[in-house]
């Protein structure tokens, strides 16, 4: 094994968990002279109730922090033109901070227009790609509203142009909020399908954490620690939402796995999973509970002893002792279908295990299977196929997509085999 002649890990985000954790956001603004906070949010997130949860938990006796406006109306994918939209009501209101209460959407939203508003412009996409962003930012509260996307934890935005059917990534350390609120009382009322996909995207990002090209000994640590988080609760959570325990359990995890994630970088799961949502809009964490062990499958040849190795936490020390070394590869793919088929069951067919099988509200199909070709070819303008240990050609993908469309597992004997990856 060669050593790494270079690794970086990035945690600076002040975390704050547990059942009252809602109620330390004032102070900690006060601690960083925020007095007029804009809120981000969804239609989703209001109807459900939670954006009057955190008003009440920021307004107890003795805060001084008030609430400028609330922008409730972020899409499923963020948009750029959006974007744009509400840096203008953050000025126009003249606002000193941002609270994000939401998923993934909602945080990369409020990560945009952070950017706007702390350097400057009208238009987002000027600060796009890796390092445009080159100064601190105005204070950024993220309140996570799913556990799976991890985006509190992460120096990453990815926002949707819609007109060009491609989602811009933006990565910059001082993207990272200052503050991330997991509180469990925001995923208490996520329906049983939605908690499914946001966890094993949770899942996802431990997991390629642990086998990309960007791991090193810190993000292991992470990923592995969410790995056994979501093993654990992600079932008990779906079944018995009100359980408070696997809520913030599941909170917890999706952090560790964004920690994860944002210091190691992602690969082909999330290479095609962009691709997916950008071609098809489907969820991104649908993409990644379906991609996933297509993913392992892919590297195995590189780096199935690392994969092997993930046995441990998801399935426990029993069994991963009882199982030789040359099967925990396999096992640990295995494990991860098998979960995912549980998660079909226990949210009565509705957390889909094959690409074919994703139906919008309507009964439609979401990706027909004409759309593979369109897909494999925007996969390979993603970044993420960067840090995937096996390199990606557009034949490649178009073989993983057709899998994962039919729901069958690779056939292996059709992936070519590279060297084994000496880089960890």
């Amino acid at each position: 094994m060669i050593l790494p002649k270079y690794s970086e890990f990035c945690g600076r985000v002040k975390t704050l968990s547990g059942a009252s954790a809602l109620e330390a956001i004032p102070g900690e603004l006060k601690k960083m002279n925020s007095k007029k906070a804009l809120i981000i949010t969804d239609k989703g997130v209001e109807s459900a109730g939670l954006i009057k949860i955190v008003k009440e938990a920021i307004s107890k006796k003795g805060s001084k922090l008030t609430v400028g406006a609330i922008y409730d109306e972020t899409p499923p994918d963020s948009d750029y033109k959006v974007v744009n939209s509400v840096a203008s009501i953050y000025r126009n209101k003249n606002c000193d901070s941002i609270i994000a209460v939401g998923g993934g959407s909602v945080l990369d939203t409020a990560k945009g227009v952070n950017i706007l508003v702390s350097l400057g412009g009208d238009n987002v996409l000027a600060y796009s790609g890796a390092g445009a962003v080159k100064q601190r930012l105005k204070p950024l509260v993220a309140v996570p509203t799913t556990a799976g996307t991890g985006s509190e934890m992460t120096l990453v935005a990815v926002i949707a142009d819609h007109d060009r059917h491609i989602k811009m990534t933006f990565v910059s350390y001082f993207l990272l909020p200052d503050i991330a609120v997991l509180d469990p009382r925001m995923t208490k009322t996520l329906p049983a399908s939605i908690t499914a996909f946001t966890g094993m995207d949770a899942m996802t990002h431990a997991i390629e954490a642990y086998f990309c090209l960007g791991k090193n000994p810190m993000s292991d640590t992470t990923a592995f620690k969410a790995i056994q988080l979501v093993s654990k609760n992600i079932l008990n959570a779906v079944k018995n939402p009100g359980d408070m325990e696997s809520r913030l359990a599941m909170a917890n995890a999706a952090a560790l796995a964004g920690i994860a994630f944002s210091n190691s970088m992602v690969g082909l799961v999330h290479n095609l999973g962009h691709a997916t949502g950008a071609v098809c809009h489907v969820p991104h964490g649908v993409c990644m509970s379906i991609y996933l062990p297509y993913g392992m499958e892919y590297n195995l040849h590189k780096v199935g002893d690392l994969i092997g190795e993930l046995l441990y936490p998801l399935a426990g020390p029993e069994i991963f002792a009882k199982t030789p070394k040359k099967q925990r590869p396999r096992a640990t793919i295995d494990y991860v279908r098998g979960l995912n088929e549980e998660l079909k069951k226990a949210t009565g067919g509705r957390h889909a295990t094959a690409l074919k099988d994703i139906l919008d509200r309507e009964g439609k199909q979401m990706v027909p299977r004409d759309a593979i070709p369109v897909i494999a070819k925007n996969a390979m303008g993603d970044g993420a196929k960067t840090y995937n240990p096996e390199e990606q050609s557009f034949d490649d993908n178009i073989m993983v997509i057709e899998a994962a469309w039919e729901g069958k597992p690779l056939d292996l004997k059709k992936i070519k085999k590279g060297p084994k990856n000496q880089k960890f």
